[in-house]
């Protein structure tokens, strides 16, 4: 894509909320228009970035600050960039708002740990509700909501469709990507 500025679309919200599936539908949309792209999913980083790495706070913020350097070097080198990890703690997306600037746009994933249960095809919020699992976001440990994110996808109360929409919007209206063209 000619011209395409480098961003980082930062989604952060609870395990289950619907950051994957979001940040999915809006990489088919971008590549749709011929974007580069890169996503940086909180479980693949885990895996090839952060193996070896529990769920402490301290390995939490390391974790994030690891995507957070990541998305840095490539936003900076005019890549958008979507990172999908909880990201729970809002001292530590702070810090990667610092790194990056403007060119952080926080994006909240917002659903109830409630519902979050309710989609839990994996069990884990059970399990972490009868104390199997510690150290679990929204039940054993905190999750600090955004206080003023760049936007909300509220998937309790709009499509995965609808939020992928509501960010490409936004990305337009920074002029980050080309509006699409209209068809006649």
């Amino acid at each position: 894509m000619a011209g395409e500025k480098g961003f980082t679309l930062w989604f952060t919200g609870l395990s289950g909320a619907g950051k994957t599936t979001i940040s999915r539908l809006l990489e088919g949309h971008l590549r749709e228009r011929d974007s580069k792209l890169e996503i940086l999913d909180g479980d693949v980083v885990r895996e090839n970035l952060s193996k070896g790495l529990g769920f402490s706070k301290e390995d939490r913020d390391t974790n994030i600050r690891r995507i957070a350097f990541v998305a840095d070097l490539l936003s900076r080198n005019g890549v958008p960039v979507i990172t999908a990890a909880i990201s729970p703690y809002a001292a530590i997306r702070a810090e990667a708002r610092e790194l990056m600037g403007e060119r952080f746009i926080e994006v909240y994933v917002k659903a109830t740990v409630e519902t979050c249960t309710e989609r839990d095809v994996k069990g884990l919020y059970a399990k972490a509700l009868a104390g199997e699992i510690k150290e679990f976001t929204g039940v054993s440990d905190p999750y600090e909501a955004p206080e003023n994110p760049e936007v909300v996808c509220d998937t309790e109360s709009e499509t995965a469709e609808e939020s992928a929409q509501k960010l490409i919007e936004y990305l337009e209206s920074r002029e980050l990507i080309p509006a699409a063209a209209v068809a006649a």
